[in-house]
């Protein structure tokens, strides 16, 4: 790759980096009146993180079943308002333990 294209593509990153975050407070001058806009939004920090971590929860053991179960164990335990420490405690051990178990 020519030096000339890595500096385009950084640039490009920044570029779009900043439209982004600068582009909503441009054209929105006061504050949103819409339910439904403002749920949605308050969401979408949740939404994007969940999308991210689940499929990776799930695909970093060997094989998917100790993922699936420590996920579903800990949506059990957040369910329960355990906070966000002992539900990861609690995942780790579960796939620490399953994964023991399984190749011993």
């Amino acid at each position: 790759m020519e030096q000339h294209n890595i500096v385009f593509y950084i640039l490009l990153g920044i570029l779009v980096t900043n439209l982004i975050r600068v582009l909503p407070m441009v054209l929105i001058k006061g504050s949103i009146k819409c339910r439904f806009v403002r749920s949605f939004l308050y969401y979408v920090p949740y939404v994007t993180l969940a999308v991210m971590t689940f499929p990776d929860m799930v695909m970093a053991t060997p094989t998917p079943l100790p993922g699936i179960i420590a996920l579903l164990a800990g949506i059990i335990a957040a369910w329960f308002r355990l906070g966000l420490f002992p539900v990861a405690v609690i995942c780790c051990v579960i796939v620490y333990c399953l994964l023991r178990l399984v190749y011993i």
